[in-house]
C-alpha cells in the first residue's frame, strides 16, 4: 500500500500530525502504532495513569542502564505503547517551559524557534477558560483546566508557605510570569484526560484519506539510491508488511523510540552501526546522543489532617470518589495529584527560575518494582518533590543490537555535570526551608523520608543518589540543529543529508524546557504539520 505520508508513531506528536496533514483531501496519510487502541476507560480517567503507570500492554517499560551517579541504580523509563503514546498516560500537567528556554533553540541555529515565534503555536492547541487573550486561546483543540478550581484544601497550606517565604504567588505558569508558586494547569476536559489522541486523532479516524494501523512496529525505514525515504517496514502479528510512501516518512516515536528506529534504519554513527552489522546508509553521528531528561526527589511527610489518601486509601473513599466522578466529573478522580507546584530560584544568583517543585495532596511510594501497584500510604500524608529546571547533564539512547524487539540501551548520564549536583542539593535545601515554614509545620505530624535530622548538604546529596528518579521528561536525543555533526534534523525539522524523511517529537529539542515537556512537544508538532504543508501544498 502506498500513501502520501507515513507516521511512526501514534504518540503525542503523531496524533496531531495526522490530523493536520489529512485535513483536506489533498494527501493520503498512514500512521502506524506499535501499540493498541486507547479505548480502555483509564485513558479517559484523569487518575487512571496509575493502572497504566506499568501495565506492559500499554507501556514499554523501560529502564536506564546502571546510573553511577545514582549508586547504580536503573531507573524506570516508562514509555506508552498505545495510541496516544505517552500522552496517554502521563500526569497530564500542561507546563510549556520559560521564554528563554525556547530562545536558545533559536540562539542554536534554529531560526523560527524562539519563544515569540512559538507562541502562536502554543495558543493554536489550546482551549483555555482564560479565553482569547496575549498568551491564551479559546478555540484549540486540547481543552486545559485550571486545577485551582478543585485542589484539594491542604494545598492552599502549601501557597501560603511560598508566600511566607516571600514567593509570589502565580495563578498562571503560561502566562507573563514565570516565577513563583501556584496550583498547575492539566490538558483535562470536562473531567476527562484530553491528550492529543483524543483531541486530535479521535476527530479524525473517520476521514476516508487517514489511515491507523494498530500493533504495527516499524522494524526499519527504507530508502532509494539517492538516501531518499521510499517505505517503511512493519512488523504487524508476526508478519512482515512493508508500507510505501510517495512524499515523506515522518518519524514520532518519541525521544527513544525515534532515534532507535533510524539507527536499525542505517541512519547514525558508522561505529554504532558496524558494532551491529547494520549496513551504513547514512553517517549521521548525533543520532542517539544529547539525550536529557528530569531528575526528581520526593520528601515524604506525614500529616495530621486529612489528605488524598484519605480519600483513596479506603474502600468507602474510593466508592465516595467513584460517585462524585461519575455523577459530577468532580473530586480526586477528576485531578491529576500533581496539583500544586511552582518555580523558584535556587539561589539569589540564578538569572531565572531553575527549580520545579511540586506539591502532591498524597503520598505514595514509587515501588522498586514498577509491576507493584501505585496506591496511598497507610496514613495521612502529602509529598513534596522537585527537579532542576534546565539540567546540563547529557547522555544517549543506543540500540542493543540488529533486532527491533531488544529494547535500547538508556544512558541519562545524571548527575554527571558540578552544575546538576549543586541543584540538587538546592532542591533539597528549599524543600527543608519551606517545611520550617509556620504553615507547613501546621499540617506536618512527621517528617519521614529524609528524616528530619538530614540537614547537611553532604546527607542530603546522600539522600538524593539513593532516592532520586526519573519525572519522565526525555527529549533531545535527535536534535534540532544546522550542523550535522552535532544535530539530527534542521529547522525545517528534516534529518540531515537524507530525503523525504523528517523527526518531528521531543527528540528534537536542542535543550530540555524547564517544565514537563507535553506541552512543548505538542508545539513541535503544530509547527511541524505546518512546515510540512507549506512545503508540499507549493509542489504539483
Amino acid at each position: 500500500m502506498t500513501f502520501d505520508f507515513i507516521i511512526v508513531g501514534a504518540g503525542s506528536a503523531g496524533c496531531i500530525l495526522a490530523n493536520r496533514l489529512s485535513q483536506s483531501d489533498r494527501y493520503s496519510v498512514l500512521l502506524l502504532e506499535a501499540g493498541g487502541k486507547d479505548s480502555s476507560y483509564w485513558f479517559k480517567l484523569p487518575l487512571g495513569f496509575a493502572k497504566t503507570y506499568a501495565n506492559p500492554k500499554y507501556n514499554w517499560m523501560y529502564h536506564s542502564e546502571p546510573q553511577a551517579q545514582l549508586a547504580g541504580r536503573r531507573l524506570y523509563a516508562p514509555r506508552g505503547k498505545v495510541q496516544g503514546g505517552s500522552g496517554a498516560i502521563n500526569a497530564m500537567i500542561y507546563v510549556r517551559g520559560q521564554p528563554h528556554d525556547f530562545d536558545d533553540w533559536q540562539a542554536a541555529g534554529n531560526p523560527g524557534w524562539g519563544y515569540r515565534d512559538l507562541l502562536p503555536y502554543f495558543k493554536k492547541l489550546e482551549s483555555h477558560p482564560l479565553g482569547d487573550t496575549a498568551f491564551h486561546s479559546a478555540s484549540g483543540p486540547i481543552g486545559i483546566s485550571q486545577m485551582r478550581q478543585q485542589a484539594h484544601p491542604i494545598c492552599d497550606d502549601y501557597l501560603e508557605a511560598c508566600r511566607q517565604m516571600g514567593y509570589p504567588l502565580n495563578d498562571d505558569f503560561n502566562g507573563a510570569q514565570f516565577e513563583g508558586a501556584g496550583i498547575y494547569d492539566a490538558n483535562i476536559r470536562n473531567g476527562r484526560r484530553d491528550s492529543s489522541s483524543a483531541a486530535y486523532l479521535h476527530p479524525a479516524l473517520p476521514r476516508p484519506n487517514l489511515k491507523l494501523e494498530y500493533h504495527a512496529l516499524a522494524e526499519r525505514i527504507l530508502f532509494d539510491e539517492s538516501k531518499r525515504a521510499t517505505a517503511v517496514a512493519v512488523r504487524q502479528h508476526g508478519v512482515s508488511r512493508v508500507f510505501k510512501a510517495r512524499r515523506e516518512v515522518i518519524v514520532a516515536a518519541g525521544a527513544v523510540d525515534s532515534p532507535k528506529l533510524l539507527q536499525l534504519s542505517g541512519v547514525a554513527d558508522a561505529a554504532l552501526l558496524a558494532s551491529h552489522a547494520i549496513p551504513l546508509m547514512h553517517h549521521l553521528p548525533a543520532v542517539g546522543r544529547n539525550l536529557q531528561d528530569h531528575l526528581c526527589a520526593s520528601f515524604y511527610f506525614k500529616a495530621n489532617r486529612k489528605t488524598l489518601n484519605d480519600d483513596l486509601g479506603s474502600l468507602g473513599g474510593q466508592l465516595k470518589a467513584g460517585l462524585q466522578y461519575l455523577f459530577k466529573r468532580s473530586g480526586p478522580l477528576a485531578l491529576s495529584v500533581n496539583q500544586a507546584g511552582g518555580f523558584f530560584k535556587g539561589t539569589d544568583q540564578e538569572q531565572h527560575p531553575n527549580l520545579q517543585l511540586y506539591f502532591n495532596p498524597l503520598s505514595y511510594a514509587v515501588p522498586n518494582n514498577p509491576q507493584a501497584k501505585l496506591k496511598p500510604d497507610p496514613y495521612s500524608g502529602f509529598l513534596l518533590f522537585f527537579n532542576a529546571c534546565r539540567p546540563s547533564s547529557r547522555g544517549s539512547v543506543q540500540i542493543a543490537a540488529n533486532d527491533v524487539m531488544l529494547p535500547p540501551r538508556i544512558q541519562p548520564n545524571y548527575l554527571s555535570t558540578q552544575k546538576d549536583v549543586d541543584e540538587a542539593i538546592q532542591g533539597c535545601r528549599l524543600i527543608r526551608r519551606l517545611a520550617a515554614t509556620p504553615a507547613l509545620q501546621r499540617i506536618t505530624a512527621q517528617q519521614l523520608r529524609p528524616a528530619a535530622s538530614v540537614t547537611d548538604a553532604a546527607g542530603l546529596l546522600q539522600f538524593f543518589r539513593e532516592q532520586a528518579g526519573s519525572i519522565y521528561h526525555l527529549c533531545g536525543s535527535c536534535a534540532m540543529g544546522p550542523d550535522p555533526r552535532t544535530a539530527v534534523v534542521s529547522s525545517t525539522l528534516k534529518v540531515h543529508g537524507m530525503a523525504g524523511l523528517r523527526v518531528v517529537d521531543a527528540s528534537i529539542f536542542p535543550n530540555i524546557t524547564s517544565a514537563n515537556i507535553n506541552a512543548a512537544v505538542m508545539m513541535v508538532a503544530e509547527k511541524g504539520a505546518e512546515q510540512i504543508l507549506v512545503e508540499h501544498d507549493g509542489l504539483a
